[in-house]
C-alpha cells in the first residue's frame, strides 16, 4: 500500500464527511425529506446493505464483526439485531456521534461500540467478519488491495465489501455530480473493474488463501456499487 497516498485520501475522506457534507449525510441516513436524486442513492445504500447482510450467517451471536467506516450506524444496528458484538469504527467523530444518538440497544441483541478511528488500527483486534460497505470506494485500487489484506490478517472467516465498478454509465452519473453543491460533493471516487479488482486480490501475497464467493451490483439512480463477497479457500 501507498502510505502516502493512503493517508492524504484518509484525511480528505475525514474532512468531507466530518466538516464539509455531515448534515447532507445525516439527512440521507435518515428517514427525512430528500431530493430525487439522494432519494436513490438512498435507495440504492438500503439494497446494498441488505446484499451484504446476506451473505454473513443470518444468527451472529458468539460472532464479533468489525463495521469499518461505520458512518450513522445502520448496518452495526442490523448486524446487532442478528447478536452480534460490532467493533463500528468511523474518522468522523460526528457521524460516529449521530450513531451512538440513533442505536438504542435491544433486549436480547448484540453489542454495538462505536469508536473514532482508523478501520485498520490493529488495536481493534481480531473479528469473524469485517464489513466495508463504500468505505473503501474513494481509495485507489492497489490502497484497497493492500487494505483488504491487511484487514484479512485479522478476519477468521469473512469480508464482505463494495467497490466502484468501471462503467461508462458510472463515469456520466459522475458528471451529473456536479449538480450538487459544491459543499455536498465527496473525494472522487476510484471506479475499477471486477476483472481488474479479481486480478489485482489474486496477486496480492497475503489473500492467497483468501477468494471471491459472490459479487452483485446495485444500480439505483445516481447510486451505482458492487459488493463483493471474500471468503478464506
Amino acid at each position: 500500500m501507498n502510505t502516502l497516498s493512503y493517508l492524504q485520501r484518509r484525511g480528505q475522506i475525514e474532512t468531507y464527511f466530518d466538516r464539509t457534507a455531515a448534515d447532507a449525510w445525516s439527512r440521507l441516513t435518515s428517514d427525512a425529506p430528500v431530493s430525487r436524486i439522494r432519494a436513490t442513492v438512498r435507495a440504492g445504500r438500503d439494497e446494498m446493505r441488505a446484499t451484504l447482510l446476506s451473505w454473513l450467517p443470518q444468527d451472529l451471536r458468539g460472532r464479533r464483526i468489525l463495521d469499518a467506516g461505520c458512518g450513522t450506524g445502520a448496518f452495526a444496528l442490523e448486524a446487532a439485531r442478528r447478536g452480534a458484538d460490532v467493533v463500528a469504527i468511523d474518522l468522523s467523530p460526528t457521524l460516529v456521534g449521530l450513531a451512538r444518538d440513533r442505536v438504542k440497544p435491544e433486549p436480547g441483541q448484540g453489542r454495538v461500540d462505536f469508536r473514532v478511528g482508523d478501520m485498520l488500527d490493529p488495536a481493534l483486534g481480531r473479528f469473524d467478519h469485517v464489513v466495508a460497505m463504500d468505505s473503501l470506494i474513494h481509495y485507489r485500487a492497489a490502497d484497497t488491495v493492500r487494505v483488504l489484506a491487511s484487514i484479512a490478517s485479522r478476519t477468521r472467516e469473512s469480508i464482505v465489501f463494495t467497490f466502484a465498478p468501471r462503467t461508462p454509465l458510472l463515469a456520466a452519473m459522475h458528471s451529473v455530480g456536479r449538480f450538487f453543491p459544491r459543499s455536498d460533493r465527496a473525494p472522487a471516487i476510484e471506479p475499477v473493474s471486477e476483472k481488474a479488482l479479481r486480478a489485482s486480490l489474486a496477486r496480492e501475497s497475503e489473500l492467497v488463501r483468501w477468494e471471491p464467493r459472490d459479487t452483485r451490483r446495485v444500480e439505483r439512480g445516481f447510486y451505482r456499487s458492487q459488493g463483493m463477497l471474500l471468503g478464506r479457500s
